[in-house]
C-alpha cells in the first residue's frame, strides 16, 4: 500500500476561506503567470514549464486545486468550475497580482476558461491546453468512448477501482489520451502520492460529479487575448474540436496544434514553450532608446 509523503516543495499556502491551497512557485520577480493543473495530475505537471517561464523573467504560481492534497477539500464538497475559478482569484489576491497570464491544462483549462469569463479584469492573457472550450464540445461516439471515465468515475466503487494496483488507472488514462508517447513510470509518482493521502482520490474523482454543473463563467464570452493549444496526436479531441472553441471568444484567439497528445507539454516541451514564448513575449519590454539631441 502506497504511503503518502507530504510535498515539501509546496511552501506557499493560500487560505481562500473555503479551502487552503498549497502552491508551487518559481521565479523571484516579474509579471505573474498562474498555472492550473488537470487530472490525473498535480502542479508538478508544470515542473519544466514553470522554471522555463521563470528564466524568461516571470514569476509563476501553480496551486494544487481544491481537494488534491496537500490542498484541503471544501466542507460543502463543491468542485464546480465557478468555485474553482474563484479559488484562483484568491490565489491572485494572496500574491498581490491584479492581473496574471493564465495557463490551464485539462480540468485546469476548464477552470481557466471559467476564470476568464468570471473575472476578465484579472486575466492578461489566456492559454488553454488539451481541452476545447466546454461550451463548444458536441458529443459523438468516438468522443464519448474516449471520455467514458466521465461516467465510470461517478460509480460508488470508483475510488476503490481507481486506487487498485497502485493507481494503475493513471497509466491507462495517459496512454489512452496520449497514445504515441512512451510514459516512464516516474511520470505518475506525484499524482499517485497526492491520491494516496486520506481523501485525495475521492476528491479527485468527485470533480466528475460536478462537471455538468451550471457555470456562470463558462456562459461568458472571453475577451482577453488567448491561445487554444491542442496535440496533433490527442487520443480523443480532434483539431476540429479545438477550432470550434473560437466561437466562445470576442477577443483575439489563435488555435495552435503542436506535436503530442493530451499531455503535450510533457511529451514535447520545446514546441509548447515556443507557442507560449511567442504569445507572452518578454516579461520586461526592452528599454526605449534614448533620444539624443546634437
Amino acid at each position: 500500500m502506497r504511503i503518502h509523503v507530504p510535498d515539501a516543495e509546496a511552501r506557499l499556502r493560500v487560505d481562500t476561506g473555503e479551502v487552503e491551497l498549497a502552491c508551487l512557485t518559481w521565479g523571484q520577480e516579474g509579471p505573474w503567470v498562474l498555472l492550473i493543473h488537470g487530472f490525473p495530475d498535480t502542479p508538478h505537471t508544470w515542473s519544466e514549464v514553470g522554471p522555463a517561464l521563470a528564466e524568461l523573467g516571470y514569476r509563476v504560481v501553480a496551486p494544487y486545486t481544491r481537494g488534491i492534497p496537500p490542498s484541503t477539500a471544501p466542507a460543502d464538497g463543491a468542485y464546480d468550475s465557478d468555485s474553482m475559478a474563484r479559488d484562483m482569484i484568491k490565489v491572485l489576491d494572496a500574491i498581490g497580482a491584479e492581473r496574471a497570464r493564465v495557463i490551464g491544462h485539462d480540468f485546469g483549462a476548464g477552470i481557466a476558461y471559467t476564470l476568464a469569463g468570471l473575472a476578465p479584469e484579472r486575466v492578461e492573457q489566456l492559454v488553454t491546453v488539451a481541452i476545447p472550450h466546454p461550451a463548444t464540445i458536441k458529443p459523438r461516439l468516438s468522443l464519448l468512448w474516449g471520455a467514458r471515465h466521465f461516467v465510470t468515475h461517478r460509480f460508488p466503487w470508483a475510488v476503490r477501482s481507481f486506487s487498485s494496483g497502485d493507481f494503475a488507472q493513471i497509466r491507462v488514462l495517459y496512454e489512452r489520451w496520449s497514445p504515441t508517447h512512451d510514459w516512464p513510470e516516474e511520470e505518475f509518482e506525484a499524482a499517485k502520492n497526492a491520491y494516496a493521502a486520506p481523501g485525495g482520490c475521492a476528491a479527485a474523482l468527485a470533480y466528475y460529479r460536478w462537471v455538468n454543473a451550471p457555470s456562470e463563467g463558462l456562459r461568458q464570452r472571453i475577451a482577453c487575448p488567448s491561445v487554444v493549444v491542442g496535440g496533433r496526436d490527442d487520443g480523443v479531441a480532434t483539431e476540429a474540436d479545438f477550432e470550434a472553441s473560437r466561437r466562445r471568444f470576442d477577443g483575439p484567439v489563435d488555435v495552435v496544434m503542436v506535436p503530442g497528445g493530451h499531455f503535450l507539454h510533457r511529451e514535447h516541451l520545446q514546441p509548447f514553450l515556443e507557442v507560449v514564448r511567442g504569445f507572452f513575449g518578454p516579461a520586461t519590454p526592452p528599454p526605449k532608446p534614448v533620444e539624443r539631441r546634437l
